[in-house]
């Protein structure tokens, strides 16, 4: 029989927890699953809350902890913790899974011989409200993720999908030891960035893998108050501009203190066309201004690099 794990990874959401495991209890599968809980550490009383839910009745829910800080290392135990699996899938443990998530996840790897399955991420802005200006776009950068309502393969990573609903055919991980999350990306706490599951993606799509988008795997993902602010985005952009910088980028001719003019170039330009907007009041400012940010960023990581 099949064997299937649902891991969430976990830090200082001792509040949320309950709600989580009880929801993944009430899923249907095709096969029986357990849960997996990696506890990142965590200084409140998150293992005591874990520890009364493995006391109940449902699906078997397994504890470890991870004390490495943050959400590669995390995502790495869980990967660890369930070589000997078939499949695993991860949820975040600010998410809840719709009625059908594991059984669209089982179905795209059993059924359809997909080695990566992700699925449709839907926002819950309660009880906040969403803001007038976070438009569609821009709550991509929350977690948003929606590739319409067919599903397909995934050829390249113009159609990502993000490791909070994500499953995995273990055989990858056995056939491909050294492949994990890069811990370069690794975000830590309430830090913001990361970028760990576009790597893992790529890292998938170069080895040819089949990865599959599904629809029907849907999870309602809740956005802390913190995130809901203009400079949440413009910091987002900024880290991923200086990341990107400084793990990825090629060597390009130098200029003035080592950064290539094009850079120079491309920041005034952002800067410009985003002032422009902010002035003359139309549409597209929040998204340009994070252009803005990356492309400072870009350009100050791309220094820091040559001056390492």
């Amino acid at each position: 029989m099949t064997t299937l794990t649902v891991a969430f990874c976990t830090f200082k959401r001792a509040d949320r927890l309950t709600r989580l495991v009880a929801a993944l209890r009430a899923q249907s599968c095709p096969v029986p699953f357990d849960i997996l809980a990696v506890n990142n550490n965590s200084p409140d009383d998150t293992r005591a809350v874990l520890d009364a839910l493995q006391k109940q009745p449902g699906a078997s829910l397994r504890v470890v902890t991870e004390t490495a800080p943050g959400i590669v290392p995390a995502r790495n135990r869980a990967l660890d913790e369930s070589l000997d699996r078939d499949i695993l899938v991860f949820i975040d443990d600010d998410e809840l899974p719709q009625p059908g998530f594991l059984a669209a996840a089982y179905d795209a790897i059993v059924n359809e011989g997909a080695q990566c399955v992700g699925g449709h991420i839907e926002i819950d802005f309660s009880p906040y409200g969403r803001p007038a200006w976070l438009d569609n776009e821009v709550a991509g950068f929350l977690g948003r993720l929606d590739h319409g309502a067919v599903s397909f393969w995934i050829a390249n990573d113009a159609t990502p999908i993000w490791s909070g609903n994500t499953a995995y055919a273990m055989q990858v991980f056995r056939d491909y030891p050294a492949l994990r999350f890069d811990p370069r990306y690794n975000r830590e706490g309430a830090d913001v960035g990361g970028g760990e599951d576009a790597i893992m993606l790529r890292a998938l799509l170069a080895q040819q893998a089949r990865i599959r988008y599904r629809p029907d795997m849907v999870i309602l993902h809740s956005v802390d108050p913190w995130k809901l602010h203009r400079r949440y985005f413009l910091k987002l952009h900024f880290q991923a501009g200086m990341r990107r910088a400084q793990l990825s980028a090629p060597d390009f001719p130098s200029g003035w203190q080592g950064i290539p003019p094009f850079l120079v170039r491309q920041f005034f330009s952002h800067g410009f066309k985003t002032f422009v907007l902010f002035f003359t009041g139309k549409p597209g400012l929040i998204r340009q201004a994070m252009n803005a940010a990356h492309a400072w960023g870009y350009l100050l990581g791309y220094r820091k690099r040559r001056h390492a």
